[in-house]
């Protein structure tokens, strides 16, 4: 059977794959490392709903085990303390948790070779893509075809250059100092901090994520010509024993793939939108990327799809993108002011602790797709004796659900709900 390709091993790749595998849809994964290298921390706060995702493909749980869980956020403005949030509690998984993505990636590719389906090929870097009545790449050599393509190779995709996909927007000049640092804060529970213009690092911001085995992640907003020292990292953990696991200097992006569909190939995570970290909504989103596209192309593989769906795919994800990098900016703009009104406004903020206007970023929530041609209401009665909802779509009262969860229309001509939701046209939906 032919394969679906898939460029990058990263959370976003493999979880397409797995996805695709649940669906019985065989992939191809191809990596251009060597091998799977786990360098500090990255990413870190996976989303409820992605967990969710990740635990239909059976590591959702796997993922919170292997993280810290935390409920509380102390925002501090010099010297005090000026904003708390509290996350609620439920049952099920907790709102976020803290797992490092090369760990994420880890328990991902432990699952994928344990999965038939999952063919992962590492060394394997794209020199080439070109679509005939179906996709075929190159790879150092290699060549590799499928019926569909999804690129997750990252913000330098090799993918989306070799299609010619223009990726606009823009780069902060600012600079930010990551770090991983084992020590105990003496914390009686995990908590994110975020500081604003401390007397340790005046001007600037510093934020304090829990990790799993007493690491703390610890990113520094610096000037150009930043060095970080002892006395740095000895400000956030005072003289408490320490060691610096990972560090690394980072600039931070906001731009998007002008498509996220050429033909038969889909664009996900970074390879189709990068944005600033702060509120965790890179990973989170390359995630829904992937349930997005995965239920999209197993309905076109099997015939059951309308001519639209993988166009819904573009639709709905870009639309997606442009909030996440909507409200990045806005935190941005809070965080690193570029005129004397932002940061007159910011200091106003923060020092009337008016703390329904204070940004340290706005945490993850899925993208409700209300604008979709997929969440359109129908009429009309569903014949008794009617079982076609296709793979993965469920009925639940008067609702067609998709298979990523959300409802693909409501009424009770679900039949008609279903062929809109499988990318027809309303005339096209029509009997």
């Amino acid at each position: 059977m032919t394969p679906v390709l898939v460029v990058g091993a990263g959370p976003v790749g493999l979880t397409t794959a797995l996805l695709l595998a649940r669906a019985g849809v065989p992939t191809t994964v191809l990596e251009a490392a060597e091998r799977h290298a786990a360098i500090g921390s990255r990413s870190i706060c996976v989303h409820r709903d992605v967990l969710n995702i990740l635990e239909r493909v059976g590591v959702g749980r796997a993922v919170v085990d292997a993280g810290v869980t935390w409920y509380r956020g102390r925002t501090y403005f010099r010297d005090r303390e000026v904003l708390t949030v509290e996350l609620p509690r439920a049952d099920g998984f907790p709102p976020f948790v803290n797992t490092p993505q090369t760990t994420v990636e880890r328990i991902l590719h432990a699952k994928a070779r344990t999965e038939p389906l999952v063919d992962v090929r590492f060394g394997c870097r794209v020199d080439h893509v070109r679509q005939a009545d179906h996709v075929i790449v190159q790879a150092q050599g290699r060549t590799f075809e499928g019926t569909h393509c999804v690129a997750a190779d990252g913000a330098h995709s090799t993918v989306r250059h070799l299609l010619g996909i223009p990726f606009e927007g823009h780069s902060y000049d600012d600079r930010f100092v990551i770090a991983d640092i084992r020590v105990d804060l003496g914390h009686r529970e995990p908590e994110r901090r975020f500081y604003f213009d401390p007397p340790w690092h005046p001007g600037r911001q510093v934020l304090v994520h829990p990790q799993p085995d007493g690491v703390h992640r610890v990113d520094w907003q610096v000037p150009e010509d930043f060095e970080l020292t002892p006395e740095h990292v000895r400000a956030v953990t005072g003289d408490r024993p320490h060691e610096v696991l990972w560090q690394s200097t980072y600039r931070f992006h906001q731009r998007r793939a002008e498509r996220f569909r050429v033909g038969d190939v889909l664009l996900a995570g970074d390879a189709a939108h990068v944005m600033s970290p702060f509120g965790a909504r890179g990973l989170n989103s390359g995630i829904c990327d992937a349930d997005n596209a995965a239920w999209k192309i197993a309905l076109d593989r099997a015939g059951e799809a309308g001519p639209h769906l993988l166009d819904s795919y573009h639709h709905e994800r870009a639309a997606a993108a442009d909030e996440n990098l909507r409200v990045t900016d806005a935190t941005m703009r809070f965080l690193v002011p570029r005129t004397e009104a932002e940061r007159a406004h910011r200091h106003r903020v923060l020092a009337d602790a008016r703390t329904d206007e204070i940004d340290s970023g706005k945490l993850f929530e899925p993208f409700a797709y209300r604008d979709s041609p997929l969440t359109t209401n129908g009429d009309g009665e569903l014949r008794p004796d009617s079982h076609r909802y296709g793979p993965g779509f469920t009925v639940e009262g008067d609702a067609l659900v998709r298979p990523d969860g959300h409802t693909a229309a409501t009424g009770t001509d679900l039949g008609r709900a279903l062929r809109r939701a499988k990318g027809f046209t309303a005339a096209e939906a029509s009997p």
